[in-house]
C-alpha cells in the first residue's frame, strides 16, 4: 500500500526464450542428447556383463558397437568445423539409436532373456529418447540462418568483419561516385553500378 492506495501486481507467465544449443553448450559432454547416449551405452555394458546371459558373441558384439556409436557420432559431430559434417553424424547417431531399439525388439520376446526383460525396455528406452533429441536438433540446426563454418576463431571471425567492412564501404563509394570524378568510368566503378563491363 503506497499513499493510500492498495497497489495491484499483474503477473504474466513468461516462458524463458530458448537458446540454440550450440550457443549454449561448448563441449559436447555438457549435451544432454550425449549424457543420454552415455547412460544408453552403460546400461547396454550393464546386461552385458551379466554373466550367463543367453546372447550370443555377433549379437553382444553388434549391440556393444551400435549403443557405443550413438554418444562416439554425437562427439565427433559437435567437433567438427561445418553444420553439414554435424548434420551427418546426428543421422549417423540416430541410425545407431534405431539399430540399438530394433536389435531389443528382436531378442524381446524369447523366453530365455524373461528375467532381463526390465534391462531390455530400460535400453530401448534410452535409444528411443536419444533418437527423439536427435531428431529434434537436427531440426533447430534446419531452421539456422546460416550455413558452412560453425566455429570460426575470434581473430579470424574479427578479419573477416574487417574485409567485409572494407570492401563494403568501398562498393558504396564506386557505386555513387559522381560523372565529374576520374575514377567514374573505371571498370570497378561501372561494376558496382551493375553496368556491363567489357
Amino acid at each position: 500500500m503506497a499513499n493510500g492506495k492498495l497497489s495491484i501486481k499483474k503477473t504474466t507467465n513468461v516462458k524463458p526464450r530458448k537458446e540454440s544449443c550450440m550457443a549454449k553448450y561448448q563441449h559436447f559432454e555438457e549435451l544432454p542428447v550425449w549424457q543420454e547416449a552415455k547412460r544408453l551405452y552403460n546400461v547396454v555394458l550393464d546386461l552385458l556383463e551379466e554373466p550367463n546371459v543367453p546372447l550370443t558373441p555377433a549379437f553382444r558384439n553388434q549391440l556393444d558397437r551400435a549403443a557405443l556409436s550413438v554418444s562416439n557420432n554425437i562427439a565427433e559431430g559437435f567437433e567438427r568445423s561445418t553444420t553439414n559434417e554435424l548434420q551427418a553424424f546426428i543421422a549417423i547417431a540416430r541410425g545407431s539409436s534405431g539399430e540399438v531399439r530394433s536389435m531389443m525388439a528382436v531378442v524381446n520376446d524369447r523366453p530365455k532373456l524373461k528375467r532381463y526383460i526390465a534391462a531390455l525396455q530400460k535400453i530401448r528406452s534410452l535409444a528411443e529418447s536419444c533418437a527423439r533429441q536427435l531428431t529434434g536438433w537436427a531440426g533447430s540446426i534446419d531452421k539456422l540462418p546460416f550455413e558452412g563454418r560453425r566455429h570460426l576463431p575470434e581473430k579470424e571471425r574479427q578479419s573477416r568483419q574487417a574485409t567485409q567492412k572494407t570492401q563494403d564501404f568501398r562498393l558504396n563509394f564506386l557505386k555513387n561516385l559522381k560523372p565529374a570524378h576520374p575514377l567514374y568510368n573505371a571498370p570497378e566503378a561501372r561494376a558496382a553500378r551493375g553496368e556491363l563491363v567489357d
